[in-house]
Parts: C-alpha cells; structure tokens; sequence
C-alpha cells in the first residue's frame, strides 16, 4: 500500500510539474492532488526537497533504462555506434520531456559527500555509468587520442586524477578529460535545445546535434561509426 501511495504521490508531482510548473510542486498541491492533507503527506516525505529528490531520481532512471534499452538494442555492435545510439535516444527524451529534463539537468546537484545515499545521487550513478561504461569499453579496445597530462594546468590534472580513481582507474585522467569535456559539449547543447535558448537561430536543431555527434565521433576515434 506504502509502494502504491508512493506511486500517487510522484505521478501527481509529474502532472503537476510538466502542467503548471517547477513552482507548482508544493507539498500542499501534490497532497490534494492524491486526496491527502498537507501534513499527511509527511508521513512519506520529510519536506519539500526531500519530495523533489525522489521525484527527480524517478525520472532519472526512466531516462538511464531508456539509453540503456537504446545501448542493448544494439549488442554485438561496434562500440561507437551504441555510443552514438544512448546520445541520440538521450536526445529523444529530453525532447519529449523537457519539464522533466528540467528537474534532472537545469538545477543545482548536492555534492556526493553531502547525500550519498540520496535517491537522487544514486540514480544519478546509474545514469553516468551508461556512457561511462561504452566509454571505458572504447579505451579498452581502440584507445583514442588524449592530450599529454604534463601539458594540463595542475588544477585541472589533479581534479581529473581523483575522479579517474573514483571510477577505479577504468579511464586514466588524459582519456577521463577527453570523456569529460566531449559529454560537457554534448550536455551544454542539449540543454540549450531544450531550454529553448537557441530559438532565436534554429527551429530544428537536429542538424547541429549530429553536427556535434561527428565532431565527437572524430575525438574519439570512432571511426566508421554512424
């Protein structure tokens, strides 16, 4: 009964959001939404935030088994055509859910160390490995070109060599810069899509997605993949 209420209770806080607003999320909305009083709601959700990290992680994963779905569809084939596939069905959902993508990508992210084991943190661990993963597997098998890490400022080596041991050394720091600064690229751009920040220039903005997943397919050597 619990799971079921608790069920109500996020796809009112959906609703709610992708119909009126981030600003409509209350406590005191969400609870009349589901028959319940504002302090009724508290039995499940110590506040407001707390109710907001659970919805967010929800949506979280529904996006990390979409790319996931995207990646597996397309077993046994090369490695970067199943990157190119989970960037495009990424793509996808943020377009068909822009309120939600909103929720996941546009607002502030509590440091690790803060909320370990927040819902929303580790959801948020699931969705990264899905890319870090294929990327792990393309350094593997076919590594891509890296920049020499001497000729990287030491602030910015020593921060890539504690998130390289972070993910246990699966990508040194020179290659963890190279699958940083391609997913801040791809990131930056879907977020000015679905933001709606470009509009004043494109009404489609597909072409320069594939644009950017060409200059991202070269950066990392994945030859041939499409």
């Amino acid at each position: 009964m619990r799971q079921a209420a608790l069920e109500e209770i996020h796809g009112a806080a959906r609703t709610l959001l992708v119909e009126q607003g981030p600003a409509a999320v209350t406590i005191n909305a969400v609870a009349r939404r589901v028959g319940m009083s504002g302090p009724a709601l508290y039995h499940y959700y110590a506040g407001h935030d707390e109710l907001v990290g659970a919805v967010t992680a929800d949506f979280v994963r529904e996006l990390t088994a979409t790319m996931e779905q995207a990646r597996d569809a397309r077993d046994g084939a090369p490695v970067g055509e199943r990157i190119l596939a989970v960037c495009r069905t990424m793509r996808s959902w943020a377009i068909a859910h822009p309120a939600e993508f909103g929720w996941v990508f546009a607002s502030p992210v509590a440091a690790p160390n803060r909320q370990p084991d927040s819902p929303r943190h580790r959801a948020g661990q699931q969705f990264e490995q899905v890319l870090l993963d294929l990327t792990a597997e393309l350094w593997r098998t076919s590594p891509f070109p890296v920049p020499d890490p001497d000729g990287l400022p030491s602030a910015q080596l020593d921060q890539l060599t504690a998130y390289s041991e972070s993910i246990d050394g699966r990508l040194p720091p020179e290659a963890a810069h190279v699958f940083l600064s391609c997913w801040i690229r791809l990131y930056g751009l879907l977020c000015m899509e679905v933001l709606h920040q470009l509009d004043f220039a494109y009404a489609d903005l597909e072409p320069v997605f594939e644009e950017c997943l060409r200059d991202i397919t070269g950066i990392l050597g994945m030859a041939g993949a499409a």
